[in-house]
C-alpha cells in the first residue's frame, strides 16, 4: 500500500487510492488500494465554495467529479515522517495532497477558478498555490469572473446562512 518515489529530490510516502464518490470541491471519498475501507480525503490547500452557493459550489464538485472519479490517484502526506492516521481533521477526514497521473490537483482546481488558495495554513505547496490563485484571478477564470464573481469566501457565506 506504502512506496516511495522522489519528487523534488525528496523522498515523499504516497498512497494509492482510486477515487469512489465526489462529496463536494474540497474532499472525495477513497478506496485505499489493496484494501476495501472507503475513506474521506480532505484535499489540502485549498477552500472550495460550499455547495449552497451556487453556482460555484456544484462547479467545483462537478469538476472534480469529470476529473477523477473512478480514477486511480496519489495521496501524499504534509509531513511524512507521522502516522498516516495522525493526519485526520475533526471529521475524521483524511488530510492529504493529491495527485492524478502528474497533476496536483489542488494546484489545478486554483488554477481554473473552482476553488480559493487556503492562505491559512502553511504548507509545501503554498506557493504554487496562491501563483495558480493570482493567475486564475487575473485571467477571470470561474469565481473570478467579474460578471459573475463570488462575493463571499467560503467561510464568510457558512457563516451568513448559519
Amino acid at each position: 500500500m506504502l512506496f516511495s518515489c522522489t519528487s523534488d529530490s525528496r523522498k515523499i510516502n504516497l498512497l494509492s487510492a482510486k477515487v469512489t464518490r465526489v462529496v463536494s470541491g474540497q474532499t472525495i471519498e477513497v478506496m485505499l488500494r489493496g484494501t476495501s475501507n472507503v475513506t474521506q480525503v480532505r484535499i489540502m490547500g485549498i477552500d472550495a465554495p460550499d455547495l449552497h452557493q451556487s453556482p460555484w459550489g456544484k462547479a467545483a464538485q462537478q469538476r472534480l467529479v469529470e476529473w477523477v472519479l473512478d480514477q486511480p490517484i496519489k495521496l501524499e502526506a504534509e509531513n511524512p515522517k507521522r502516522n498516516w492516521q495522525s493526519h485526520r481533521d475533526r471529521f475524521n477526514r483524511l488530510h492529504a495532497h493529491v495527485w492524478y497521473e502528474q497533476t496536483l490537483v489542488s494546484q489545478q482546481l486554483v488554477k481554473e477558478g473552482y476553488v480559493l488558495a487556503n492562505t491559512r495554513y502553511p504548507h509545501s505547496y503554498s506557493k504554487l498555490l496562491i501563483d495558480a490563485q493570482e493567475f486564475a484571478r487575473l485571467m477571470g477564470y470561474g469565481i473570478w469572473n467579474p460578471e459573475q464573481a463570488m462575493r463571499y469566501t467560503p467561510n464568510q457565506f457558512r457563516s451568513t446562512t448559519k
